[in-house]
């Protein structure tokens, strides 16, 4: 059998027709408390038997089951992120993501926020986030600065007016 290629995300919206057969035994009061939800879940790997999944720091096993696969937008429980503005609409502010659900009718994830020990009241999609983590590209400044006009050694003054 072929399986999918792991990390993948997806949720667990109903809960399945064969009772709780399917959580590993260790992780019956752990899974249960988990879906069935909106929760998008990543899946990190299958060790032959059960496939092991997270959400922050919540950890469970599961056997092969039907789940909600969902596309991921690269950012994930516990991740930094940023805020994007849309004019002066929304407020600037670092944050880190607590929370991660799947809306069906709007067919994209929707993040929940924690900045220090508060919880953000509103939702975020992905267009709305910035990863912190992701340092590969520095993103041009809006700024714009006149360039300095030098001549030389000491002549920086000959361009102040003094009187």
């Amino acid at each position: 059998m072929d399986w999918p290629p792991l990390p993948d995300y997806g949720c667990i919206p109903r809960w399945p027709q064969n009772g709780q057969g399917f959580i590993h035994p260790d992780d019956v009061p752990i899974a249960t408390r988990c879906f069935p939800s909106e929760r998008v879940f990543r899946r990190d790997r299958f060790d032959g038997v059960y496939y092991h999944y997270s959400y922050g720091s919540v950890r469970f096993r599961l056997r092969p089951s039907m789940w909600l696969k969902v596309d991921s937008d690269g950012i994930d429980v516990g991740d930094q992120v940023e805020t994007v503005g849309a004019a002066l609409e929304r407020e600037l502010f670092v944050a880190e993501v607590w929370g991660m659900y799947f809306v069906q009718r709007k067919g994209c994830i929707l993040y929940r926020l924690r900045r220090g020990e508060n919880h953000v009241p509103r939702l975020y999609t992905a267009k709305n986030l910035r990863l912190l983590k992701d340092k590969r590209k520095v993103r041009e400044g809006d700024t714009i600065h006149p360039a300095p006009k030098w001549s030389g050694a000491g002549d920086f003054l000959e361009d102040i007016d003094l009187e």
